[in-house]
This record gives structure tokens, C-alpha cells and sequence, in this order.
């Protein structure tokens, strides 16, 4: 159960191998939390990272393989996750890809592949896992989202697109769940710099796993709907939606 410090004793990351939940659940374990199955679709590094966090002390670490973007084997994942851990706490919904604007734009199928990863694929999870918690009668569930939902750019729209669905979905799926005993928080890092991002400029207002994840421990405690990081960028959203479409259009990527 989570504890009056909105402390996790158990926890579902979907999207195992992702930089960003790893680092929440770096943090979650540094406080007591016990349990931790990660569900992805790359079993080495899977596994590379459970053998990492039980090092760090949990009871039990699990993984389970998982591809979101089969939505036929999302009740099969659940199974074998809920059954690793016995009871969940918080499910982390860490999946999406980055994609190539560039490419992307041009190519309908690799335009098809972002949305099913980053939007399609994570909602029918979010749907599943949700039906899961909601049957328990309590539970959090972390949405990873991103300021690039907030108002989706030309130089991003493929990805931005993606998350906007995802974000929107999950503002309504945290209306649906009020008075159910499970709860729903969204996170909107801006630029992470990190490995999806290695290459690439950091944006105004980068940030990092560390920051995001050290924000996202406190919003669990706070509960607050909206995790911003930095919190800056809740003022940033707000001066984007004032931008005339004109301008707005020819800001870079």
C-alpha cells in the first residue's frame, strides 16, 4: 500500500528500460520500496537493469517482456506483472519512442510506429492497467507526458502529436477515476537530456532523469495532478498558447 508519504511499497514500470522511469524507480527503492517488475520488449536490458536494482536491496525485482504495441498480449503482461508483484501500488507508463521528424514526416508508416508506440500502445496499457487498480480499490498511476504536448510545434508534430493524445487521454482517464480509490498524475518534463536525446541541442529549460525523477517523488508525496519540470515551464505553457499560429510555426525543433 502507499504509505502517508504517498510512498510506493510496490511498483509496475511499463516501459522497463526507459532512463526516465528507471531513474523515479531508482529513487522509490532508495525509499523503501519493496517491490519493482519491469515490463519492456528488450529482455537484455531487462534484465541488465533488475540485476541493477536488486543490488540497490528491494524484496522482490521481476521483469516481464512486453511489446505495447500488441495490444493482444496487454492482458497477458498485466497477468504476469500483477502476479509478480503480488499487489501494485503505482504503474509507471514509460513507453514511447522519439521518432525522426524528418523521416517521419514523409513516411506512413514510420508516422503509423510513433503514434502506436508513443499514443495507441500506452492508452490501451493505461486502460488495462487502470481496470487492474480500479478492481483493487486503490493505487497511482504516473503518466509520463511532456511539454511538447501542451502545443504541438511543426518542428515536432509527429512525436508532439503523439504525446498531446496520450496526455489528453490521460487527463480524462483522471476524471473517470475520481472516487474509485485509485488516482492518476501526469508528468511534463521539457527537453531530457539523455540517451533518446543524445545528439540533439538541449532546449531552453533542459532538464534531467535526476530532476525529473527527484520532482516526481515529490509530486507523489504532494499529489498534485500536474508534475511540471522544471516547474517553470507551467508559465512557459502558458505563454505558448498566447503565440499567434505564425509565429509559433517557424519556432525550431
Amino acid at each position: 500500500m502507499i504509505d502517508a508519504l504517498g510512498q510506493p511499497q510496490s511498483v509496475l514500470l511499463l516501459g522497463g528500460t526507459s532512463e526516465l522511469g528507471l531513474a523515479i524507480v531508482d529513487r522509490l527503492v532508495a525509499r523503501r520500496t519493496t517491490t519493482v517488475v519491469l515490463a519492456g520488449r528488450d529482455g537484455e536490458a531487462l534484465e541488465t537493469a533488475a540485476t541493477r536494482l536488486r543490488a540497490a536491496g528491494p524484496t522482490t525485482v521481476a521483469t516481464v517482456g512486453m511489446d505495447a504495441t500488441d495490444h493482444g498480449e496487454h492482458a497477458r503482461v498485466l497477468d504476469e506483472a500483477f502476479a509478480a508483484a503480488g499487489d501494485v501500488d503505482l504503474v509507471i507508463m514509460a513507453v514511447g519512442v522519439l521518432g525522426d521528424q524528418e523521416a517521419d514526416e514523409v513516411d506512413p508508416a514510420r508516422t503509423a510506429a510513433v503514434v502506436d508506440a508513443t499514443f495507441t500502445g500506452p492508452a490501451a496499457l493505461l486502460t488495462a492497467a487502470a481496470d487492474r487498480l480500479r478492481r483493487a480499490g486503490h493505487g497511482r498511476i504516473l503518466v509520463l507526458s511532456s511539454i511538447a504536448a501542451v502545443r504541438v510545434r511543426r518542428a515536432n508534430y509527429v512525436y508532439g502529436s503523439a504525446k498531446a493524445g496520450l496526455d489528453g487521454f490521460a487527463q480524462g482517464l483522471a476524471d473517470a477515476l475520481v472516487g474509485t480509490g485509485v488516482s492518476l498524475q501526469i508528468v511534463r518534463p521539457g527537453f531530457v537530456v539523455g540517451k533518446m536525446t543524445a545528439g540533439r541541442d538541449p532546449a531552453p529549460f533542459a532538464t534531467t532523469p535526476a530532476a525529473v525523477a527527484d520532482a516526481v517523488v515529490a509530486g507523489l508525496a504532494d499529489g498534485r495532478p500536474v508534475i511540471w519540470v522544471p516547474p517553470v515551464l507551467r508559465a512557459v505553457a502558458v505563454a505558448f498558447a498566447l503565440l499567434p499560429r505564425p509565429v509559433w510555426r517557424r519556432l525550431p525543433g
